[in-house]
C-alpha cells in the first residue's frame, strides 16, 4: 500500500505531456482579482469533466460567497518545476492578487535532485513577487516515490516546507492528503483523482485560500 501510494503521489501530475506549449494554460482575461493555480495535470483535471476538477469546484465555492474573485486553472500535465517557471511570464502576464504553486511531483518521479528543483521553485516565487509584489502565494506539498530511497524522499519532502518558511507563505502540506492510495477516490488507472477525489482536493486548497479570498 505504501508503494502504491507514494507511485500515485508522484504519478498524479501525468508523465504524458512532456515539456508543454504555452497556450496549453487556460488564463483568461478579467477585471476580477484573480487567483492562478499553476501546476500539472492534477490541476488540470486530466479525466475529469472540466466543471469537476477542483479549480472548477472551487470557483463555484467562491461565486457562492459573492466575493468576485476569479479561479485561473492554469494546470498542464507532464509539467515539471522547470515548466512551470518556463511558463510563468506568459501566465503572468494579466494581474492577479494570489497564486497557488503545485508543482514538483513529476521532477520527485524523475528523481530530480531536491536542491535544483527547491532552487527552480524559488525562482519561481522570486518572479511571482516582481510581478505582483502584494500577491498571496500558496505552496502545495507533494512527495516522491520511496523507491528512490528514504534520504532522497526525506529531502524532497522538505523542499516544500522550507520554501514556504523561508519565504512566508502558506503551505498546503500535501496536496494529496486523503486522496493518494483511496481506490474510491482515484480513476480506474489509481493515478489521477477521480470526481469524488477533487472534491476532496478542493476541500484541501480551499482551507489555504480561504483566508485569501475573503479577506477584506
Amino acid at each position: 500500500m505504501q508503494l502504491a501510494m507514494a507511485a500515485i503521489m508522484a504519478l498524479a501530475c501525468g508523465q504524458e505531456g512532456g515539456e508543454p506549449a504555452p497556450q496549453r494554460g487556460r488564463v483568461t482575461r478579467t477585471a476580477r482579482p484573480r487567483i492562478v493555480l499553476l501546476g500539472t495535470s492534477l490541476t488540470a483535471g486530466l479525466g475529469v469533466p472540466p466543471d469537476s476538477a477542483y479549480p472548477a469546484i472551487l470557483q463555484r465555492r467562491i461565486d457562492s460567497l459573492g466575493v468576485g474573485w476569479e479561479v485561473v486553472n492554469a494546470g498542464v500535465s507532464g509539467e515539471t518545476a522547470a515548466g512551470g517557471l518556463r511558463r510563468a511570464a506568459w501566465v503572468f502576464r494579466e494581474p492577479f492578487a494570489a497564486l497557488v504553486i503545485e508543482l514538483g511531483a513529476n521532477d520527485g518521479l524523475r528523481g530530480t535532485e531536491p536542491d535544483s528543483v527547491r532552487a527552480t521553485l524559488q525562482a519561481l516565487v522570486d518572479l511571482a513577487q516582481r510581478r505582483a509584489p502584494e500577491a498571496a502565494i500558496v505552496v502545495a506539498g507533494m512527495e516522491a516515490p520511496p523507491n528512490l530511497g528514504p534520504r532522497y524522499t526525506s529531502r524532497f519532502r522538505a523542499i516544500f516546507g522550507d520554501l514556504a518558511h523561508v519565504n512566508g507563505l502558506a503551505l498546503i502540506p500535501f496536496l494529496l492528503d486523503g486522496v493518494g492510495g483511496v481506490d474510491s477516490l482515484n480513476q480506474a488507472d489509481r493515478i489521477h483523482p477521480n470526481a469524488a477525489g477533487h472534491r476532496v482536493l478542493a476541500e484541501t486548497v480551499w482551507k489555504a485560500v480561504e483566508p485569501i479570498v475573503t479577506s477584506p
